[in-house]
């Protein structure tokens, strides 16, 4: 056995970051993070709320893609239809303006002439006083060139500049069709009563409206454009009223599936909630739970079956139980019943054994394989009776302030013997002057970790063991690593149970019983520790005990890594 101390540098991280300033908290999340999270909670931990939410969500696409076409539809027929009703009206108006234009019989200067158009527009074109679901503008055409010029005329409000150039244009290139567009009319709406008179403020109204654009011939002065512009406020009156229709049809339609959603989730999730919660009590040993099971529906059968499984897994719980008691009474009631005759034959074989000098060699030998058996037996009965008094909860504990390394080196030094047979190499790795004190009970935690260096020295090939002890402010760990055949994959959580072998065919060199470690982990919980196991094939294998250092304390992790992943170990001093 040698014993190897860790370098210097092992703690210089340590003491690097103990110089280092602290690093700055992270800002907290705001409000509307918090809010995000919640909601993402509420929807992974809530059924009903994903079905509501999902109803809502589809139903608001479904029906906001309904309402936008069919809002669509009603809007394009109803321009088409003023369109129409437009073009017509003013074919009308102008076949009855050129007719009066035909009739002009006055003279053809310009003065008279103009008085004669400006009676026309009034009388025949423009709208009555008050009625604003027309306006005209009469100007001269882009291609008129005659000398006669009489003045443009206007209804009130509107201008010869809301009619686009575009459809002048359209207008003079062929006169003998109407020409239709449509515009947003921005037309001054006054602020008061008294709005007409000068200085007054006044904003702008802005409608959607028809332009339909003809051609008429005046005697001596050529061709006039007239434009009649037909505001669509009733349709659009009509289209504000279909939306607002459309959007409370669609938030109650959407309110309603909503509804029926929550309503139909519930009768569902109701039943499934109160089955897991009483699936939640029947696992945690009430196994007297039960569902309400009424009706014939599915979830009546869901509740029955469940009803059924609680009985079975009842009835096949208290038959393990009863057999289990059996059983661990069968084992304790053996054990001390073997005590008796083991006795007399423990002196039997010590004559025998201390006599076998004086017998033949073969007498002599099977004294001394009588003597070597009933110490396996002994420590076998020792070990059921152990392992009977955790099955019936006798097991106590004895604490006491205790140094790991002082266990550790007890432990190294009367498994030497066994090392040096199997040329082994044991190493503890210690710091100078680096203790692990914790409320432990001493025997049994030695008892801990004389099985898991025998093992390690068993299934070690001959190579080096490796003792490592380490303690932070919570916990104490002790972590035996061999270099020898290693755990297989799933081997590590089996290495633990009674009587079982990673290799069946290998001999035992050291007695053991097989219940080394089924008793180790068994101190181990009792101290509310740690026993773990960690191996791969031709990597070894590694046992940490890890228990706190103060008695009935809580662990959160280990001073030292079980696996290569979670860590290096401390490296020891050259």
């Amino acid at each position: 056995m040698t014993s190897a101390l860790d370098t210097e540098e092992a703690g210089a991280p340590d003491a690097a970051r103990a110089g280092q300033p602290a690093e700055p908290e992270q800002p907290t999340d705001g409000w509307l993070v918090r809010q995000v999270k919640q909601l993402v909670g509420h929807w992974r931990r809530s059924l009903r709320f994903r079905v509501v939410t999902s109803t809502l969500i589809l139903g608001l696409v479904v029906v906001s893609i309904i309402s936008l076409t069919m809002y669509r539809s009603i809007a394009d027929g109803l321009i088409d239809d003023r369109i129409n009703r437009a073009q017509a009206e003013s074919r009308d108006l102008t076949n009855d303006a050129q007719a009066r234009f035909n009739s002009y019989t006055g003279a053809a200067a310009a003065g008279e002439l103009s008085v004669f158009a400006n009676t026309v527009v009034n009388s025949t074109l423009k709208a009555p006083a008050g009625d604003d679901s027309r306006y005209v503008v009469f100007t001269r055409s882009l291609n008129n060139t005659t000398d006669v010029r009489i003045p443009s005329e206007e209804s009130d409000d509107v201008s010869l500049e809301a009619v686009p150039s575009s459809l002048r244009q359209s207008v003079s290139a062929d006169p003998t069709r109407q020409s239709t567009t449509t515009i947003e009319l921005a037309r001054p709406t006054h602020d008061d009563v008294g709005s007409d008179l000068p200085g007054t403020a006044t904003t702008a109204d802005t409608v959607p409206a028809v332009v339909v654009g003809s051609q008429v011939e005046l005697p001596s002065a050529g061709t006039y454009d007239i434009y009649l512009i037909y505001p669509m406020d009733q349709e659009e009156a009509t289209l504000d009223t279909i939306s607002r229709s459309f959007i409370l049809g669609a938030l109650f339609l959407i309110a309603l599936v909503s509804a029926i959603a929550y309503i139909v989730t519930s009768m569902i999730v109701t039943p499934v909630r109160r089955a897991a919660a009483a699936a939640e009590r029947l696992s945690s040993g009430h196994l007297n739970e039960r569902m309400s099971a009424r009706g014939h529906d599915d979830l009546a059968l869901l509740g029955q079956s469940f009803n059924d499984m609680a009985d079975n897994l009842q009835t096949q719980i208290r038959q393990l139980e009863g057999l289990s008691r059996v059983q661990q009474r069968f084992v304790s009631d053996v054990s001390h019943e073997l005590r008796t005759p083991l006795t007399t034959i423990r002196m039997a074989a010590d004559l025998l054994h201390s006599s076998r000098d004086e017998m033949d060699p073969v007498a002599g030998r099977s004294a001394e394989l009588l003597h070597d058996e009933l110490d396996r037996f002994e420590e076998l009965l020792a070990d059921l009776l152990e392992i009977s008094r955790y099955d019936a909860g006798a097991a106590v504990l004895e604490q006491d302030p205790v140094d790991l390394f002082a266990i550790v080196d007890r432990v190294v030094d009367s498994t030497a013997s066994i090392a040096d047979t199997r040329g082994s190499e044991v190493t503890i790795h210690r710091q100078p002057g680096q203790t692990a004190v914790a409320e432990v009970d001493s025997r049994r935690i030695e008892r801990v970790l004389r099985n898991l260096v025998v093992n390690a020295i068993e299934h070690g090939e001959g190579r080096p063991v490796d003792v490592w002890v380490a303690a932070d402010d919570d916990a104490a760990a002790v972590l035996v690593v061999d270099h020898g055949v290693g755990l297989k994959a799933g081997e590590a959580s089996l290495v633990f149970n009674r009587f079982w072998r990673a290799d069946p065919a290998r001999t035992r060199t050291t007695g053991g019983s097989g219940l080394g470690l089924a008793i180790a982990i068994e101190d181990a919980r009792l101290h509310h520790g740690w026993l773990q196991a960690w191996g791969e094939p031709g990597e070894g294998s590694r046992f940490r005990l890890t228990v706190p250092r103060t008695a009935g304390g809580q662990l959160a992790s280990s001073p030292l890594p079980l696996t290569p992943r979670e860590g290096d170990l401390p490296r020891d001093e050259a």
